[in-house]
């Protein structure tokens, strides 16, 4: 341990000498630059989802095909996060960084143009390989220019990018294409990302990390597309195709989990592997991997159903949609910098757990929704479990790099977003085939009560008579009737599972190992 601590302090002490922290107004563009090339791509990663009713009218394909607007993005950025280490060793942080920011800008403005499905997509596959070193790489370097005694903070502002951005993506998404074109959700990229091209690669050309020569490991490469591609169309398509009663589910299934399998082993006995997997070594890497992939699997889950049941039961637009999903971010925004700056004085394995349990109470409590529930009954728990959010991603960011030196930082940035990305996944397809299940669960067992033995169906059936609707229409009234209730109930089933989820996340955390140190602060001497 003794010679672990000699290295990172070694390491430490380089990176401050040739790049001292930033200060005063240049630290604080520097953060507005980097944050907002962040926010824009974990943005565009929801933003294009309630426009594609309205992208494949426009370009003449049907809605189900214009889904793949969503998932070539997903495929290609989930392929690309875990490439950021080796990228960031080869040519430099604030250089791929930058390159990635306007690979972005480029293929964002062919959406934009695109009038086929095909060249669309074909934008949307170079838009997710250019955003993912992205936002890994923005938070890493926002380490490097904060001072050590604020890493809390800085840790805090960039993790405020995935709190806020999924949320604010449907609803601006939403009002974008209703009131302007599809074509903006892509336009309004290029005035951000050059403002974020320019600052950045003024202000900190000169602090680029260092490089070195390494080889390209074609075989991990190679796994690692074909693995990883395949299990992403599995996860966005599988659903649709009804999962493995699908052929190509199954062959997308087999695929992936051979070449995932042996990329595992590859990348453990290479000598340049192109994703550093010992990070998993490290105990509280590990464990805060393990805690935020599972928590956000969990929170993205409650994310797509919740404006599913708005939209499909209580008569919502898209855009009335995010906006009543939209009041979980304001508290985050008010409590995630506070929570920041205290970071190193608060113990973070009951700061996270009281997050666990305010979501799983929250959870909970929409597990309770009711068909004639109004906008404050709704809204409310949303703006309650913001309090959990606060006390989720920035804590759980401390915990598991803790013990990560300056120079792996790259590396561990990238494996953390890609598992959080794939999860997120997991957990968006999980969610909605539990729910698409639930309801035909929940229509049949009502739809048995549906007999004329019923004398509750009768009397219903006397009243709708009595107001000029009767015989097959009376049914049909019916039936909807218990399919919306049946929608409701699938929905609190969701929630419901969800809420255990993240209770049991409680006895995860507390596997961690403290103090979790900042980068400047020495990690523990023994165990």
């Amino acid at each position: 341990m003794l010679g672990y601590t000699s290295r990172f302090f070694n390491a430490l002490s380089i990176s401050m000498e040739e790049h001292p922290p930033l200060t005063g107004g240049t630290l604080v563009l520097a953060t507005l630059s980097l944050s907002l090339g962040a926010f824009m791509q974990v943005l565009d990663s929801t933003i294009a989802n309630v426009a594609i009713p309205t992208i494949a009218g426009d370009i003449g394909v049907s809605p189900s095909q214009g889904t793949w607007v969503i998932t070539s993005f997903a495929v290609a950025n989930a392929i690309a996060l875990p490439l950021t280490g080796w990228l960031a060793q080869r040519y430099g942080e604030v250089r791929v960084f930058v390159l990635s920011t306007l690979g972005f800008l480029l293929a964002s403005w062919l959406c934009a143009l695109s009038s086929s499905l095909e060249f669309l997509v074909f934008a949307r596959v170079l838009q997710g390989a250019a955003a993912g070193p992205m936002f890994p790489l923005a938070q890493s370097l926002m380490l490097t220019i904060y001072p050590p005694r604020q890493r809390g903070l800085a840790i805090a502002i960039s993790m405020m990018v995935i709190t806020v951005a999924p949320i604010l993506g449907p609803l601006l998404g939403g009002w974008i294409t209703e009131h302007i074109s599809w074509n903006w959700i892509f336009y309004i990229n290029l005035p951000v990302g050059l403002f974020s091209i320019l600052i950045t690669w003024q202000l900190l050309k000169n602090r680029e990390s260092t490089t070195r020569q390494l080889p390209i490991d074609y075989i991990g490469l190679g796994l690692l597309m074909l693995g990883i591609g395949c299990l992403q169309v599995l996860l966005d398509k599988g659903n649709e195709l009804d999962w493995f009663d699908s052929d190509l589910i199954i062959i997308l299934a087999v695929l992936s989990a051979i070449a995932l399998s042996t990329l595992l082993v590859w990348e453990l006995t290479d000598r340049h592997p192109i994703v550093d997997l010992t990070l998993f070594a490290d105990r509280n890497f590990a464990v805060g991997v393990s805690a935020i992939s599972l928590g956000y699997m969990t929170f993205l889950g409650g994310v797509v159903v919740f404006p599913l049941w708005l939209q499909t039961n209580m008569g919502y637009t898209a855009f009335w949609a995010g906006v009543v999903s939209a009041p979980i971010g304001l508290l985050p925004v008010m409590l995630t910098p506070a929570i920041g700056k205290n970071l190193e004085k608060l113990n973070l394995r009951i700061v996270i757990s009281l997050a666990f349990a305010v979501f799983a109470l929250t959870f909970w409590w929409q597990s309770r929704f009711a068909d004639n529930a109004d906008l404050a009954a709704v809204a409310l728990p949303r703006l309650v479990q913001g309090i959990g959010l606060a006390g989720f991603f920035a804590p759980l960011t401390t915990v598991l790099t803790s013990r990560i030196p300056p120079h792996r930082m790259p590396n561990a940035m990238g494996l953390f977003n890609f598992c959080r990305v794939l999860a997120g996944s997991i957990g968006t397809s999980l969610a909605v085939t539990l729910w698409d299940h639930r309801t035909i669960y929940h229509h049949q067992r009502l739809t048995e009560a549906v007999n004329l033995a019923n004398p509750q169906l009768a009397g219903n059936l006397s009243l709708l008579e009595s107001f000029g609707i009767s015989g097959q229409s009376a049914y049909a009234l019916i039936d909807r009737l218990l399919g919306r209730e049946a929608v409701t109930l699938a929905t609190n089933d969701t929630f419901w599972v969800g809420g255990w989820l993240f209770f049991g996340l409680i006895a995860l955390i507390w596997l961690a190992r403290p103090p979790f140190a900042s980068r400047g602060s020495p990690p523990p001497m023994s165990d």
